[in-house]
């Protein structure tokens, strides 16, 4: 059994399994994403799913090295 307190990866869950993830991001998703793609000199596409937009925000931290 893996125990959370001490793995905090046990608790990622993939977008794709997100009961919620067809959903609108979260005004705090929209925010940190529009962050990041300033940075990285990028537009944030409309219309994206939270699921997306968690997706978008992994990809932007790995290529703005924020995330780490």
């Amino acid at each position: 059994m893996t125990d959370r307190n001490n793995n905090p990866d046990a608790a990622v869950k993939d977008p794709d399994d997100w009961v919620t993830g067809d959903e609108p991001p979260t005004a705090a998703q929209e925010s940190y994403l529009h962050t990041l793609a300033q940075e990285a000199g990028e537009q944030v596409p409309d219309g994206l799913t939270k699921a997306e937009a968690s997706r978008r925000i992994d990809e932007l931290q790995a290529e703005t090295g924020r995330g780490r």
